[in-house]
């Protein structure tokens, strides 16, 4: 698939097959996120690859709106060093994991971090240290089955593009 393809049916993904996620693949789509924007090219981002059972479900219980973690196959935290545009770069960085996991055919779901009240908690889990935050939390797994990949309706272009004004 192309890449415009790739972002186009890009979905949230929160079922996922019982299949593993090779390791290799694992650091392709990491790999796609150090290379996104950066502002100053200060690039304070780390990632944190997750695919121990019992961290992941430690983690569906701690993120209230991600309780699919536990049943996804790995997880990878984003976490950036408190800079100025931490959560831009932090942001870039996610949407390219999101692009690359669905261009290899893994299912992925954002969980967000950022002022969340389980930050603190997610950090410690994984032993962060100080100055960090997280940006967020990306569940991936295989898809459970294709209809996971439904059509989201999205408004059409000529309601959302404006030329030179609003």
């Amino acid at each position: 698939m192309d890449f415009l393809g790739v972002i186009k049916t890009r979905r949230s993904i929160r079922e996922y097959s019982d299949k593993q996620i090779k390791k290799e693949l694992l650091e392709k789509i990491v790999d796609s996120a150090r290379f996104s924007p950066t502002a100053r090219n200060i690039q304070p981002w780390e990632f944190i690859v997750v695919t121990q059972g019992p961290v992941l479900r430690k983690l569906g219980e701690l993120a209230e709106s991600g309780r699919f973690l536990a049943l996804s196959k790995a997880c990878i935290a984003v976490f950036c060093s408190d800079t100025k545009y931490y959560l831009e770069d932090g942001c870039a960085a996610t949407c390219n994991i999101l692009l690359a996991a669905s261009g290899l055919g893994i299912g992925s779901c954002w969980v967000a971090g950022d002022k969340k009240p389980y930050c603190r908690d997610v950090a410690e889990l994984l032993n962060v240290p100080g100055g960090y935050k997280l940006i967020s939390l990306v569940a991936l797994g295989y898809p459970k089955s294709k209809g996971c990949f439904y059509a989201a309706e999205k408004k059409d272009l000529s309601k959302v593009i404006h030329w030179e004004k609003f």
